[in-house]
């Protein structure tokens, strides 16, 4: 050991990649991939290694040893670059911000008490969420461990203590809480705001304590947001256990370094699903290799964890969906048949639908003057930014804002200073119809497009325009529903468009849900008010049910893989909504597409049987990643192990086994029509003995084939490959709005199982 320990500073003072210029201004926080294998037997841990001949110990933020071999640490740009030269470094990338994709649902899924998918996984008590997000409120009473059984004997975390956070605050439902800041103390002059925010797995945000009772909160009897949505609050897996890992700060965002860290923990503590309700902030998709939620969720993927991950809030425009990776199941959001409508009234006696969470003094049909500020052309006034309204035009009137550059909530607070009364908040062409309820500080409704566009008109045209707000409390049972929501992600996968995203939707509008006391419903600093549960929107939203979701699944099928799981969501989804029709676009009115909703929306109740699955094995990823053009290095950052990938064949990113199919034609082709063969193999985890027919729907111009036609498993035979032929006619096709025609692929065995696979066909240019 005394060799060694004299060997350590001499292999420090002479290694041509390590520097001493720590605090220069530039230096930003680096993620590097080393190849763990490289390691000289000389050094006792790779922090030793990493520390001498990398970094100085004290610019390390993080060591990764599980998802991922590697380090981050706080080095300057050139630094960056020169270590990059090192033969043992496989990558470089620079720590990036994330973004949190900011009672009812449960019945809406298909769930019933004492039947179905809760009884037969006992709610899910086996089964352990880790919830990457803001932390958690402990206190809440959908936290509660009351007749839970003891925490299973394979988790391994720990309750780390902190600020207001210690092991009393974890009990046998929350299994365990673990805090990341060392990513965000390294990035943020004098590091994270303790007058905001808690060192500790406690949650300031709001946002992981709504996400983690989503996912498995108890049952909460007389729960409401302020009189809305009253009723039973609970998680699609109520007996679930819940680890809180808290990667993102309140106003700080999400570090892809403390991301990747809480990856390493939640694998090594011996979580079954991890929820993921963050992505990339900056509107970039970054390839597999440099995305470490990516990289993370192949390393728990690989050891048979589920990943859920939100699609994104950038809808309704076209290929925003993010979380692209084919092992992640992603997931947008639909609305609920459940409603909050607030009215604007005008003087004119037209009543225009639109939607609130205002709890406080109603307005009691008196009218007010109404004025719209963006009349003069200046934009700042008419999204009613701060310190943008003057009190003399707006002061004892109710004001209508344009939505977008604030927050929603903001630009009420921003019409209370400045006097106003009320506000009706209007949409934008961008968000169409799409309308999100708020708990507004001052009486207040969102109006869609249209209806903005009438009352501006009427604010403009009548030489004393007057309104109200008439609010109409809680509405359940509102037809048409599901409905995808205008702001969830929208497909093309813009990385690999062989592969459709989002899989799927799940409840993501107005979803109650447990809720801090650190922050108000609006989340803003001026809000006192002070609620048990909280109203949200978002796919952070939709996420966690497909958590609870997949804890219920595995608790049901401990012996599912996470990509069974999947499939017995995606192929057993619901594409019609509560009036019989087809899914529609809330942005639009108009029919939906595989594109909006990926495979359609979750139906619990024949997830549970889905029949035949489409499993996926880390051999076959590798395959994928081969198949996209990816050299064994590459794949080597994100599988950690060296790989081979065929040299004689090239595979086809197509054939990766995905309960979707997606055929890809070049834009190039010319002349008479053209075809591809994608290949699918169908594992039976159903009854042994079962014959399963196809039912294809093809598209105008497009012929679909698929051989064998029938598929026959036996006690014997439980897997059975078949090829699907897509023929386009190109003088006959027609490719819509979006570029693609849609059909499917459908199994059905004569009685209750029906396995269905969308079939996207699309043309795009090569790169």
């Amino acid at each position: 050991m005394a060799s060694s320990t004299l060997l350590l500073p001499l292999f420090f003072l002479f290694s041509p990649f390590i520097s001493f210029a720590v605090s220069q201004a530039n230096a930003k926080t680096f993620i590097f991939r080393v190849d763990g294998g490289s390691m000289p037997s000389v050094f006792p841990t790779h922090y030793h290694w990493y520390s001498s001949e990398f970094a100085q110990g004290s610019q390390i933020v993080h060591v990764y040893h599980t998802v991922f071999h590697g380090f981050s640490a706080v080095v300057t740009p050139d630094e960056a670059d020169n270590l990059r030269k090192h033969p043992a470094v496989l990558a470089v990338f620079e720590d990036r911000r994330r973004e949190l994709h900011t009672t009812r649902s449960p019945q809406f899924l298909g769930l019933q008490n004492q039947k179905g998918l809760w009884s037969d996984s006992n709610y899910g008590s086996d089964v352990i969420i880790g919830v990457f997000d803001t932390g958690i409120w402990p206190e809440r009473r959908s936290f509660s461990d009351l007749n839970l059984g003891p925490v299973p004997k394979r988790w391994r975390g720990v309750c780390e203590s902190g600020a207001r956070f210690g092991p009393r605050n974890c009990n046998r439902k929350i299994v365990g809480a673990r805090f990341f800041a060392k990513g965000q103390q390294a990035s943020v002059i004098g590091g994270i705001n303790k007058t905001v925010e808690f060192l500790s797995p406690r949650d300031a945000d709001g946002h992981g304590t709504h996400t983690a009772s989503t996912a498995a909160g108890r049952h909460a009897f007389k729960a409401s947001m302020s009189g809305y949505a009253s009723g039973v609050a609970k998680g699609v897996a109520p007996k679930a256990r819940i680890a809180a890992y808290k990667v993102c700060w309140k106003d700080s965002g999400c570090l892809d370094s403390d991301i990747l860290a809480a990856f390493d923990a939640a694998v090594v503590d011996g979580v079954n699903v991890i929820s993921i309700s963050i992505g990339g902030g900056d509107g970039i998709t970054s390839p597999y290799y440099l995305d470490p939620i990516a990289i993370g969720s192949y390393g728990a993927a690989s050891k048979g964890i589920f990943i859920s991950s939100s699609a994104g809030n950038e809808g309704p425009n076209g290929m925003s969906v993010t979380n692209l990776a084919p092992w992640v199941t992603t997931v947008g959001a639909g609305t609920i048949d459940r409603d909050f409508p607030a009215d604007a009234v005008l003087g004119d006696g037209h009543r225009l639908r639109g939607v609130s969470l205002y709890a406080g003094v109603p307005l009691n049909g008196r009218m007010f003057p109404v004025v719209y500020p963006g009349k003069t052309g200046m934009s700042s006034a008419s999204l009613c930014m701060e310190n943008s309204l003057d009190p003399k035009h707006v002061r004892g009137k109710i004001v209508i804002c344009d939505r977008g550059s604030s927050p929603r909530v903001a630009k009420g607070l921003v019409v209370k200073k400045a006097g106003g009364v009320g506000m009706i908040l209007a949409n934008g062409a961008s968000n169409g119809e799409g309308l999100v309820g708020d708990a507004h500080l001052i009486p207040a409704c969102a109006v869609g497009s249209n209806e903005g566009d009438r009352i501006k008109a009427y604010a403009s045209t009548n030489p004393n325009p007057i309104a109200s707000i008439d609010f109409r409390g809680t509405i359940v049972g509102i037809k048409p529903a599901p409905v995808v929501a205008s702001f969830s992600g929208r497909g093309p996968n813009g990385l690999n468009p062989e592969i459709l995203k989002p899989d799927l939707i799940a409840p993501g509008v107005n979803i109650i849900a447990a809720w801090t006391d650190a922050a108000g419903p609006t989340g803003l600093p001026s809000d006192p008010r002070k609620t048990e549960f909280n109203i949200l929107s978002g796919t952070s939203m939709a996420c966690p049910h497909v958590s609870g979701a997949a804890a219920l699944l595995k608790s049901a099928h401990p012996d599912w893989s996470p990509a069974a799981i999947r499939s017995a969501m995606m192929t057993t989804t619901n594409i019609v909504d509560n009036s019989n029709r087809s899914l529609s676009d809330e942005s639009t009115g108009k029919s939906a597409t595989p594109y909006d909703y990926g495979s359609g929306h979750l139906n619990l109740g024949r997830a549970m049987d889905p029949g035949l699955v489409y499993d996926i094995t880390n051999d076959d990823y590798i395959t994928f990643l081969c198949s996209i053009g990816y050299g064994p290095k590459t794949i080597q950052v994100i599988t950690r192990t060296p790989v081979r990938c065929p040299t004689t064949r090239k595979p086809s990113p197509g054939n990766l086994n995905y309960p979707s199919i997606t055929a890809l034609f070049s834009n190039s082709g010319k002349g008479g029509s053209v075809s591809k063969t994608i290949v699918r193999t169908a594992t039976n985890v159903g009854q042994p003995e079962a014959v399963y027919q196809a039912r294809i729907e093809s598209p105008r111009g497009v012929t679909i084939t698929v051989k064998p036609p029938r598929l026959v498993f036996t006690s014997v035979v439980k897997r059975r490959s078949y090829a699907v032929t897509v023929t386009v006619d190109p003088r006959n096709v027609v490719l819509g709005e979006t570029g693609a025609a849609f059909g499917s692929v459908t199994w059905f065995d004569g009685g209750k199982h029906v396995v269905r696979s969308p079939v996207v066909v699309t043309q795009m240019d090569p790169l």
